[in-house]
């Protein structure tokens, strides 16, 4: 094995809690100092990211981090699933609030530039409108409200597809929808159903040619692939790669791909980085444990990477894949 690694110059002590289940809101570590290695599993890794990249501190000072989006304007959507709140974070850490909303989770841009967001407490896909407002897009299916609907992305047909599961399940309410599933939202208001066979869905991502379908499930430790049909459905799930760690390390939770094909994965400890054919590069271990990431920069060559109560700033090699920006 390569391990190559650069230590980054500075080292945040990281407060977090604890929990009893494996999963990736605020309550999935225990206190721990971590600091930014590249590892390496393969010498491809280095095709990836520079060898003496260093990791910025983009900003800090939240509760817990998610939901990263980055807007062509230079600043950056995050979700504070804590402070309950999404905010516009710009270059030297300031931050502007968008709107107060109960646990904003998973963000997105749809192909209009709309910004949508998971939002748990509502139980709902909503619209986020720049002056603070918010539209329900869905929050039922069949006739059944939402679990929790936890990371959202748009698909090749324009079309929006999220996950829906109970980790987030807001305390006294009442469960109506029996299973955790994958769902697909198209621009008439109508909800598919996708898939059930996952334990506990969370990030999803698709392959730059729209072929293939990424879905992590946070219970198993483990990502999922699925052949994409013309209409969107999906097929023949498999088991695509895992991801063991220890307890509190973290679990499979955001993904992200770039133009070629190659998948960065949230896991335990950091950032894993797989090829297409479902071999582990390496890994971004991370001074706090990351929920999500997303391209950015004029060139989407940069992760924005959402962790803990911090966001920060990689620079890579690689191409981001930057879904909504498909013409």
């Amino acid at each position: 094995m390569d391990r190559v690694v650069r230590v980054r110059k500075i080292c945040l002590p990281i407060f977090l809690f604890l929990s009893t289940i494996p999963f990736s809101g605020p309550l999935n570590a225990q206190v721990q100092e971590r600091k930014f290695e590249l590892q390496a599993s393969s010498p491809e890794f280095w095709n990836l990211l520079d060898r003496d990249a260093t990791l910025d501190l983009f900003a800090g000072g939240f509760g817990f981090t998610e939901g990263p989006v980055w807007d062509e304007a230079g600043f950056l959507y995050v979700s504070d699933e804590t402070l309950n709140k999404i905010f516009r974070v710009y270059p030297g850490g300031r931050k502007e609030e968008v709107i107060s909303l109960g646990d904003p989770d998973g963000n997105t841009y749809d192909r209009k530039h709309r910004l949508l967001d998971c939002a748990s407490v509502l139980r709902a896909i909503i619209k986020v409108t720049p002056d603070g407002h918010y539209k329900i897009l869905a929050d039922r299916f069949e006739g059944k409200k939402f679990n929790s609907p936890n990371d959202i992305v748009a698909g090749p047909d324009g079309d929006i597809y999220f996950t829906d599961r109970t980790l987030d399940f807001v305390q006294g309410e009442k469960q109506e929808i029996p299973f955790q599933g994958v769902y697909r939202l198209d621009d008439k208001g109508k909800v598919r159903l996708l898939t059930k066979d996952l334990s506990q869905p969370n990030g999803l991502a698709f392959s730059p040619d729209g072929k293939r379908f990424y879905v992590d499930d946070s219970e198993q430790r483990n990502i999922r692939v699925y052949d994409v049909g013309r209409n969107g459905s999906l097929s023949n799930g498999r088991i695509f790669g895992e991801e063991p760690g220890g307890p509190h390390e973290g679990v499979p939770d955001g993904i992200k791909v770039d133009q070629s094909g190659n998948i960065f994965v949230t896991g335990p400890k950091g950032i894993w980085v797989w090829d297409p054919q479902g071999g582990h590069l390496g890994t971004i271990v991370m001074p706090e444990q990351p929920a999500n990431l997303a391209w950015g920069d004029k060139d989407y060559r940069t992760l924005y990477i959402t962790a803990t109560t911090s966001v920060y700033r990689l620079r890579t090699k690689a191409h981001g894949f930057v879904p909504y920006l498909r013409k």
